[in-house]
């Protein structure tokens, strides 16, 4: 089976920032949500894909908080912004690696315990003030999702499946006992930080704008108990390849000993405190010169469960060779493995 094969099934892009040149059809379009630039025109951005149609926005955004902030002020988009270009002269595309790099805007909603998200708004970058009680510090109540915008050839402005990372959230959410963003308000949400943020998008084929949404408690709590106020926030980075190996295959070593996720815990949710729980094994792992580690079921132990940042796809070959493909933060690639 290729790898074309594999991805046709999945959705379409979404056409996030069209170029100047990029035209669209008035006919009835299928998954994707289509933005167009308008000068004349300064709408909020609709939300995603539920009503088959043409939406045109505007790079302006509205919701950027300007007093009540511990960030620094922040001014109104306007493709103004674009020629800002002193920052983006130090970034060496070509060996952009993965690692943060701070941007222009950041986007920041809250709610209590038992209530509901209202409409969110954009920030300059910067810290954000945390009790020291709060549930995220104390207990792990929080919750991360990770997307990637692209940037085309024509300089079309990408984004792939967003609703999906939505869903995710949501489900996670009520397993860690916290209220989340609606569907449509997260994929609005990407969308703003991402038009905020399009002049970080790295130019085609040298990478991509790595998305990180959070959601936690950011309300102060002593007792073991939900936090009673939470904030979703998303911020972005440019960044290259996950794996400085970048689509040559990577070695893993397969852990027999520790494990990735136990049955009935939140092995099946992207809550933060999964990943702390890796790193000894992964940082032996990198030390004996491996990318990564493969982990087992820790029932049977030897079951393939997935890798410390990633899941694992295992696709047959003629019925007999077996080529491991990874999907995660960097392009496929084939993997060398050892017990």
């Amino acid at each position: 089976m290729g790898i074309n094969a594999v991805l046709a099934n999945f959705q379409p892009n979404y056409l996030l920032f069209p170029s100047s040149s990029s035209s669209v059809s008035s006919t009835v379009v299928a998954t994707p949500t289509f933005l167009h630039r308008s000068s004349s025109q300064q709408t909020r951005f609709s939300p995603p894909l539920l009503h088959k149609q043409q939406v045109f926005a505007t790079a302006s955004c509205r919701n950027v908080n300007e007093s009540n902030s511990p960030f620094k002020s922040a001014v109104v988009l306007s493709d103004s912004y674009c020629t800002e270009t002193s920052e983006l002269d130090e970034i060496d595309w070509e060996d952009l690696g993965f690692g943060f790099i701070s941007t222009d805007y950041m986007y920041m909603m809250k709610c209590t315990q038992g209530g509901s998200f209202s409409e969110g708004e954009l920030q300059r970058f910067g810290n954000i003030e945390l009790s020291p009680s709060s549930g995220v510090l104390n207990y792990g109540q929080g919750l991360f999702e990770g997307l990637k915008a692209y940037r085309t050839e024509d300089d079309t402005i990408l984004l792939f499946r967003p609703e999906e990372n939505a869903l995710r959230l949501r489900q996670g959410a009520e397993r860690m006992c916290m209220p989340s963003p609606t569907v449509e308000q997260f994929v609005e949400a990407v969308k703003e930080t991402v038009l905020a943020n399009k002049r970080w998008v790295p130019p085609p084929g040298k990478g991509s704008l790595y998305i990180r949404p959070l959601l936690m408690g950011s309300g102060a709590v002593l007792g073991l108990a939900p936090a009673p106020e939470y904030t979703f926030l998303i911020y972005v980075s440019p960044v290259g390849n996950y794996f400085k190996e970048g689509v040559a295959p990577i070695n893993l070593i397969v852990e027999h000993e520790l494990h990735r996720a136990t049955p009935g815990g939140t092995g099946g949710v992207k809550t933060i405190g999964n990943y702390a729980a890796v790193l000894m094994a992964q940082s032996a792992a990198k030390a004996n010169g491996y990318s990564d580690v493969l982990y087992l079921d820790c029932v049977h132990k030897k079951y393939l469960e997935e890798v410390s940042s990633c899941n694992i796809f295992v696709v047959k070959v003629f019925g007999q060779l077996i080529f491991w493909w990874l999907m995660l933060f960097s392009p496929q690639a084939l993997l060398h493995y050892s017990s």
